[in-house]
């Protein structure tokens, strides 16, 4: 199993109505509104790091009101 957390900026007042379709992806097991250079954190957890990517390239990012993401893979 993969661990990712996948910092979310969002278009300016989109936060909090994207923060539910996030939470509902399939992948993701959590997902916070935070402050600082992004707006938003969700935690996906996949069988493989092709499915991390997948859920962020066609899942997060197809999200209207997504502006840029950046994936971290926890290596614990």
């Amino acid at each position: 199993m993969v661990h990712a957390f996948i910092m979310i900026k969002t278009a300016a007042g989109k936060s909090e109505g994207l923060l539910a379709s996030i939470r509902d992806l399939e992948s993701v097991s959590t997902a916070h509104i935070v402050a600082g250079n992004y707006d938003i954190i969700a935690e996906v957890d996949a069988p493989e790091v092709y499915d991390v990517l997948k859920a962020v390239s066609s899942s997060i990012q197809g999200l209207e009101g997504v502006t840029d993401t950046k994936t971290y893979i926890a290596m614990d």
